[in-house]
């Protein structure tokens, strides 16, 4: 069983639960003040935002590597609500993208590779094995 077979949202809250218990993964303490991306108003209201999205990425990172920081940036981006002028399209944050980034990588979770022409990171065996096992439970 692996993690095409297993509910998205289910499995990227399983995955924030173990990515908690991780020393390395962890929030920074700017994190509860700064927006997600520029078409935000306000802050997450949730706590444990910054595992969901570390969660998230993971899963990106397996599901579509090798990705880099620009092309997530445009799939977390979202669309501004800008009053009467029509909404425009945002991306989101790059620094916290980049974060989470180089903490799955210090975690063993992804590295950098260059395959051909695409360059950036791709999931290594132990994230890989950490996300099937959690799409098993």
């Amino acid at each position: 069983m692996t993690i095409f077979n297993e509910n998205p949202s289910k499995l990227i809250n399983k995955a924030a639960e173990e990515l908690k218990k991780i020393e390395v993964i962890k929030a920074p303490v700017w994190a509860k003040y700064v927006k997600t991306g520029r078409s935000k108003e306000r802050p997450p209201e949730e706590t444990d935002w910054w595992y969901k999205r570390t969660a998230s990425v993971l899963r990106k990172v397996y599901v579509l590597g090798p990705i880099g920081t620009s092309k997530l940036r445009v799939k977390y981006g979202s669309r501004k609500n800008r009053g009467y002028q029509p909404e425009k399209f945002f991306k989101a944050s790059g620094n916290i993208l980049r974060k989470v980034l180089q903490q799955l990588e210090k975690a063993g979770f992804i590295k950098q590779v260059e395959k051909g022409v695409h360059k950036g990171r791709i999931i290594t065996p132990k994230g890989k094995s950490f996300l099937d096992k959690l799409a098993k439970k």
